[in-house]
Protein backbone atom coordinates (compact mmCIF):
# COMPACT_ATOMS: atom_id res chain seq x y z
CA UNK A 1 0.00 0.00 0.00
CA UNK A 2 2.88 2.65 1.21
CA UNK A 3 4.30 2.79 -2.49
CA UNK A 4 0.97 4.06 -4.06
CA UNK A 5 -0.70 5.80 -1.17
CA UNK A 6 -1.98 9.42 -0.83
CA UNK A 7 -3.74 11.77 1.48
CA UNK A 8 -6.59 13.14 -0.87
CA UNK A 9 -7.55 16.28 1.30
CA UNK A 10 -11.00 18.36 1.42
CA UNK A 11 -9.64 19.73 4.47
CA UNK A 12 -9.92 23.63 3.57
CA UNK A 13 -6.90 25.48 3.65
CA UNK A 14 -6.33 29.35 4.67
CA UNK A 15 -4.63 31.67 5.54
CA UNK A 16 -3.42 31.89 9.07
CA UNK A 17 -2.71 35.25 11.02
CA UNK A 18 -0.80 33.75 13.76
CA UNK A 19 0.00 36.08 16.77
CA UNK A 20 0.96 35.62 20.06
CA UNK A 21 -0.36 37.44 22.97
CA UNK A 22 -0.07 37.64 27.02
CA UNK A 23 -3.96 37.25 27.31
CA UNK A 24 -7.14 37.65 24.92
CA UNK A 25 -7.87 41.54 25.17
CA UNK A 26 -11.47 42.55 27.41
CA UNK A 27 -14.11 43.76 24.66
CA UNK A 28 -12.65 47.18 23.66
CA UNK A 29 -9.67 46.76 24.99
CA UNK A 30 -5.92 46.17 22.91
CA UNK A 31 -3.11 43.38 23.94
CA UNK A 32 0.26 43.74 22.38
CA UNK A 33 1.64 40.45 20.33
CA UNK A 34 5.38 39.49 21.39
CA UNK A 35 5.39 37.14 17.60
CA UNK A 36 3.54 36.96 14.25
CA UNK A 37 3.21 34.93 11.49
CA UNK A 38 1.51 34.58 8.27
CA UNK A 39 1.04 30.83 6.68
CA UNK A 40 -0.67 28.31 4.82
CA UNK A 41 -3.48 26.98 7.78
CA UNK A 42 -5.81 24.55 7.72
CA UNK A 43 -6.21 21.31 5.43
CA UNK A 44 -2.57 22.22 5.10
CA UNK A 45 -1.57 21.12 8.47
CA UNK A 46 -2.92 17.72 7.69
CA UNK A 47 -1.24 17.23 4.42
CA UNK A 48 2.30 18.53 5.25
CA UNK A 49 2.08 15.75 8.35
CA UNK A 50 1.57 13.51 5.90
CA UNK A 51 4.40 14.73 3.39
CA UNK A 52 7.00 14.57 6.04
CA UNK A 53 6.11 11.24 6.62
CA UNK A 54 6.67 10.44 3.29
CA UNK A 55 3.18 9.99 2.28
CA UNK A 56 2.21 11.93 -0.92
CA UNK A 57 -0.89 14.14 -0.81
CA UNK A 58 -3.74 15.97 -2.83
CA UNK A 59 -5.74 19.14 -2.19
CA UNK A 60 -9.32 18.82 -3.41
CA UNK A 61 -10.40 22.69 -3.02
CA UNK A 62 -10.63 26.05 -4.61
CA UNK A 63 -7.90 28.20 -3.77
CA UNK A 64 -9.07 31.40 -5.75
CA UNK A 65 -7.02 34.03 -7.07
CA UNK A 66 -5.36 36.91 -5.35
CA UNK A 67 -2.27 37.37 -2.86
CA UNK A 68 -4.06 34.93 0.20
CA UNK A 69 -4.16 32.32 -2.72
CA UNK A 70 -0.83 33.42 -4.34
CA UNK A 71 0.68 32.59 -0.58
CA UNK A 72 -1.18 29.11 0.04
CA UNK A 73 -0.22 27.87 -3.90
CA UNK A 74 3.21 28.51 -3.19
CA UNK A 75 3.88 26.80 0.05
CA UNK A 76 1.45 23.84 -1.15
CA UNK A 77 4.06 23.72 -4.14
CA UNK A 78 6.72 23.83 -1.99
CA UNK A 79 5.98 20.76 -0.10
CA UNK A 80 5.26 18.81 -3.30
CA UNK A 81 1.50 18.96 -2.37
CA UNK A 82 -0.58 18.56 -5.54
CA UNK A 83 -3.52 21.03 -6.45
CA UNK A 84 -6.21 19.21 -8.09
CA UNK A 85 -8.89 22.07 -8.95
CA UNK A 86 -8.14 24.36 -10.93
CA UNK A 87 -8.34 28.20 -9.30
CA UNK A 88 -11.48 30.86 -10.46
CA UNK A 89 -11.63 34.16 -10.54
CA UNK A 90 -12.91 36.94 -8.55
CA UNK A 91 -12.15 36.07 -4.96
CA UNK A 92 -9.44 35.27 -2.87
CA UNK A 93 -8.83 32.92 -0.35
CA UNK A 94 -9.99 33.28 3.22
CA UNK A 95 -8.26 34.03 6.41
CA UNK A 96 -8.16 32.77 10.12
CA UNK A 97 -6.48 35.21 13.14
CA UNK A 98 -5.39 32.88 15.49
CA UNK A 99 -4.47 34.55 18.53
CA UNK A 100 -2.72 32.28 21.07
CA UNK A 101 -2.73 33.19 24.68
CA UNK A 102 0.66 32.00 27.34
CA UNK A 103 -0.64 28.77 28.02
CA UNK A 104 -0.70 27.74 24.09
CA UNK A 105 -4.60 27.83 23.78
CA UNK A 106 -5.90 29.65 20.18
CA UNK A 107 -9.01 31.49 19.74
CA UNK A 108 -9.94 32.10 16.14
CA UNK A 109 -11.66 34.35 13.86
CA UNK A 110 -12.60 33.15 10.74
CA UNK A 111 -13.13 35.22 7.76
CA UNK A 112 -14.13 32.84 4.79
CA UNK A 113 -13.16 32.87 1.07
CA UNK A 114 -12.58 31.42 -2.43
CA UNK A 115 -12.44 27.89 -0.56
CA UNK A 116 -16.37 27.95 -0.16
CA UNK A 117 -16.49 28.13 -3.30
CA UNK A 118 -15.55 24.37 -4.28
CA UNK A 119 -18.43 22.73 -6.17
CA UNK A 120 -19.63 19.49 -7.39
CA UNK A 121 -18.25 19.21 -10.34
CA UNK A 122 -14.90 19.92 -9.12
CA UNK A 123 -14.78 16.77 -7.04
CA UNK A 124 -16.48 14.96 -10.23
CA UNK A 125 -13.62 15.53 -11.87
CA UNK A 126 -11.23 13.68 -9.09
CA UNK A 127 -10.06 9.92 -9.71
CA UNK A 128 -9.55 7.73 -6.57
CA UNK A 129 -7.02 4.74 -6.47
CA UNK A 130 -7.36 2.14 -3.73
CA UNK A 131 -4.46 3.18 -1.79
CA UNK A 132 -6.25 6.83 -1.19
CA UNK A 133 -6.90 8.20 2.04
CA UNK A 134 -9.90 10.88 1.33
CA UNK A 135 -9.62 12.94 4.55
CA UNK A 136 -12.35 15.71 5.23
CA UNK A 137 -13.06 18.01 8.26
CA UNK A 138 -16.43 19.59 9.82
CA UNK A 139 -15.23 22.59 8.09
CA UNK A 140 -16.32 21.07 4.72
CA UNK A 141 -19.66 20.14 6.01
CA UNK A 142 -20.25 22.81 8.16
CA UNK A 143 -20.85 25.56 5.60
CA UNK A 144 -24.17 25.58 3.58
CA UNK A 145 -21.54 26.83 0.34
CA UNK A 146 -20.34 23.44 0.37
CA UNK A 147 -21.98 20.65 2.78
CA UNK A 148 -24.38 19.87 -0.13
CA UNK A 149 -22.02 19.17 -2.78
CA UNK A 150 -19.35 17.40 -0.37
CA UNK A 151 -21.84 15.37 1.14
CA UNK A 152 -23.16 13.94 -2.29
CA UNK A 153 -20.39 13.04 -3.98
CA UNK A 154 -19.05 11.57 -0.31
CA UNK A 155 -21.81 9.08 -0.85
CA UNK A 156 -20.18 7.95 -4.48
CA UNK A 157 -16.77 7.65 -3.17
CA UNK A 158 -15.79 3.59 -3.95
CA UNK A 159 -15.88 1.37 -1.20
CA UNK A 160 -12.21 0.95 -1.46
CA UNK A 161 -11.15 3.92 -0.34
CA UNK A 162 -10.68 4.83 2.98
CA UNK A 163 -13.14 8.10 4.18
CA UNK A 164 -11.10 9.53 7.42
CA UNK A 165 -13.46 12.07 9.25
CA UNK A 166 -12.25 14.72 12.06
CA UNK A 167 -16.05 17.22 12.81
CA UNK A 168 -13.40 19.45 14.66
CA UNK A 169 -14.49 22.14 16.64
CA UNK A 170 -17.63 22.90 14.87
CA UNK A 171 -19.67 19.40 14.82
CA UNK A 172 -22.02 20.19 17.10
CA UNK A 173 -23.08 23.60 14.33
CA UNK A 174 -23.41 20.69 11.34
CA UNK A 175 -26.82 19.94 10.25
CA UNK A 176 -27.73 16.18 11.43
CA UNK A 177 -29.23 14.95 8.27
CA UNK A 178 -25.46 16.31 6.89
CA UNK A 179 -23.37 15.14 9.80
CA UNK A 180 -25.56 11.66 9.22
CA UNK A 181 -24.17 11.20 5.59
CA UNK A 182 -20.76 11.91 6.40
CA UNK A 183 -20.57 9.37 9.22
CA UNK A 184 -22.14 7.11 6.97
CA UNK A 185 -19.48 6.57 4.71
CA UNK A 186 -16.44 7.35 7.21
CA UNK A 187 -14.26 4.73 7.83
CA UNK A 188 -11.70 6.29 10.09
CA UNK A 189 -13.55 8.46 12.82
CA UNK A 190 -10.73 10.92 13.94
CA UNK A 191 -11.52 13.32 17.03
CA UNK A 192 -10.82 15.03 20.10
CA UNK A 193 -12.20 13.92 23.76
CA UNK A 194 -14.76 17.06 23.29
CA UNK A 195 -16.11 15.88 20.34
CA UNK A 196 -16.29 11.97 21.16
CA UNK A 197 -18.40 13.61 24.08
CA UNK A 198 -20.81 15.26 21.79
CA UNK A 199 -20.64 12.30 19.54
CA UNK A 200 -21.49 9.60 21.86
CA UNK A 201 -22.34 11.10 25.40
CA UNK A 202 -19.27 9.60 27.64
CA UNK A 203 -16.67 11.90 29.22
CA UNK A 204 -13.99 9.47 29.56
CA UNK A 205 -11.68 9.17 26.02
CA UNK A 206 -11.25 5.59 26.06
CA UNK A 207 -15.26 4.60 27.04
CA UNK A 208 -16.04 7.25 24.24
CA UNK A 209 -13.81 5.36 21.52
CA UNK A 210 -15.44 2.00 22.20
CA UNK A 211 -19.07 3.84 22.21
CA UNK A 212 -18.55 5.00 18.80
CA UNK A 213 -16.68 2.08 17.71
CA UNK A 214 -19.60 -0.18 18.73
CA UNK A 215 -22.38 2.24 17.62
CA UNK A 216 -20.75 3.01 14.33
CA UNK A 217 -20.06 1.24 11.23
CA UNK A 218 -16.36 2.51 11.52
CA UNK A 219 -12.97 0.51 11.28
CA UNK A 220 -11.18 2.83 13.41
CA UNK A 221 -12.05 5.31 15.73
CA UNK A 222 -9.47 7.74 17.47
CA UNK A 223 -10.06 10.15 20.36
CA UNK A 224 -7.12 12.95 21.22
CA UNK A 225 -6.97 13.12 24.32
CA UNK A 226 -4.38 16.20 24.92
CA UNK A 227 -1.21 15.75 27.09
CA UNK A 228 -2.47 12.28 27.97
CA UNK A 229 -2.41 10.78 24.51
CA UNK A 230 -4.89 9.43 22.55
CA UNK A 231 -7.34 6.31 22.64
CA UNK A 232 -7.69 3.58 19.26
CA UNK A 233 -10.48 1.63 19.03
CA UNK A 234 -10.55 -0.92 15.70
CA UNK A 235 -11.68 -4.47 15.51
CA UNK A 236 -8.96 -6.30 17.71
CA UNK A 237 -9.87 -4.14 20.48
CA UNK A 238 -9.46 -0.50 22.18
CA UNK A 239 -5.69 0.61 22.76
CA UNK A 240 -4.15 3.71 24.53
CA UNK A 241 -1.47 5.35 23.59
CA UNK A 242 0.08 7.95 26.09
CA UNK A 243 1.56 11.21 25.11
CA UNK A 244 4.76 12.53 25.40
CA UNK A 245 6.57 15.27 27.82
CA UNK A 246 6.91 18.89 25.90
CA UNK A 247 7.00 22.88 26.46
CA UNK A 248 3.79 23.96 24.95
CA UNK A 249 4.26 27.44 22.92
CA UNK A 250 1.49 26.89 20.49
CA UNK A 251 -1.56 24.09 20.11
CA UNK A 252 -2.71 25.41 16.62
CA UNK A 253 -3.13 22.40 14.17
CA UNK A 254 -1.57 19.81 16.63
CA UNK A 255 -5.26 17.78 16.13
CA UNK A 256 -4.50 18.16 12.50
CA UNK A 257 -0.70 16.93 13.31
CA UNK A 258 -1.88 14.02 15.14
CA UNK A 259 -4.32 13.41 12.17
CA UNK A 260 -1.90 13.53 9.38
CA UNK A 261 0.48 11.05 11.31
CA UNK A 262 -2.09 8.47 11.69
CA UNK A 263 -3.15 8.41 8.32
CA UNK A 264 0.52 8.21 7.10
CA UNK A 265 1.48 5.69 9.28
CA UNK A 266 -1.19 3.31 8.78
CA UNK A 267 -0.87 3.98 4.86
CA UNK A 268 2.41 2.86 5.39
CA UNK A 269 1.67 0.13 6.80
CA UNK A 270 2.52 0.48 10.43
CA UNK A 271 0.45 -1.13 13.14
CA UNK A 272 -1.72 1.12 14.90
CA UNK A 273 -0.13 1.23 18.70
CA UNK A 274 2.85 2.56 16.94
CA UNK A 275 0.69 4.61 14.09
CA UNK A 276 -0.90 6.31 17.82
CA UNK A 277 2.56 6.55 19.80
CA UNK A 278 3.91 8.13 16.47
CA UNK A 279 1.16 10.53 16.28
CA UNK A 280 1.47 11.21 19.77
CA UNK A 281 5.43 12.37 19.80
CA UNK A 282 5.03 14.39 16.31
CA UNK A 283 1.96 16.39 17.96
CA UNK A 284 4.29 16.71 21.06
CA UNK A 285 6.97 18.37 18.92
CA UNK A 286 4.25 20.53 16.90
CA UNK A 287 3.04 22.48 19.71
CA UNK A 288 6.68 23.50 20.83
CA UNK A 289 7.02 25.66 18.08
CA UNK A 290 4.96 28.83 16.09
CA UNK A 291 2.35 27.98 13.66
CA UNK A 292 0.20 25.58 12.76
CA UNK A 293 1.89 23.12 10.23
CA UNK A 294 5.22 22.37 12.45
CA UNK A 295 5.04 18.42 11.97
CA UNK A 296 8.75 17.20 12.60
CA UNK A 297 10.23 14.62 10.03
CA UNK A 298 9.77 11.28 10.35
CA UNK A 299 13.51 11.45 11.87
CA UNK A 300 12.98 13.14 14.26
CA UNK A 301 9.80 11.50 15.70
CA UNK A 302 12.18 8.57 15.61
CA UNK A 303 14.49 10.60 17.94
CA UNK A 304 11.90 11.54 20.41
CA UNK A 305 10.99 7.86 20.36
CA UNK A 306 14.07 6.96 21.56
CA UNK A 307 14.44 9.75 24.00
CA UNK A 308 10.78 9.29 26.44
CA UNK A 309 10.22 5.56 25.33
CA UNK A 310 6.64 4.46 25.56
CA UNK A 311 4.10 1.80 25.45
CA UNK A 312 0.80 1.28 24.86
CA UNK A 313 -1.88 -0.33 26.92
CA UNK A 314 -4.73 -3.01 25.80
CA UNK A 315 -7.90 -2.81 27.57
Amino acid sequence: MFDRARVVCLDTVMIDFTLIVTALPEPGGDSLSSQRLVTAGGGYNVMSAARRQGIDAVYVGQLGTGPFADIARGILVGDDIDIAVEPRGGMDLGVCVVLVDDSGERSFVTSPGAELTLRGDDLLSLTLGADDVVYLSGYNVVYPEVAAAVSEWLRDVPADVVVAFDPGPRAADIRPSIMALVLERTDWLLCNASEAHLLSGEVDASSGARQLRERGSYDLVVVRDGARGCVGASGEGVIVAPGFDSHVVDTNGAGDVHNGVVIAELSRGTVLGEALLRANAAAALAIEILGPATCPIRDVVDALLLEQPRAVTQL
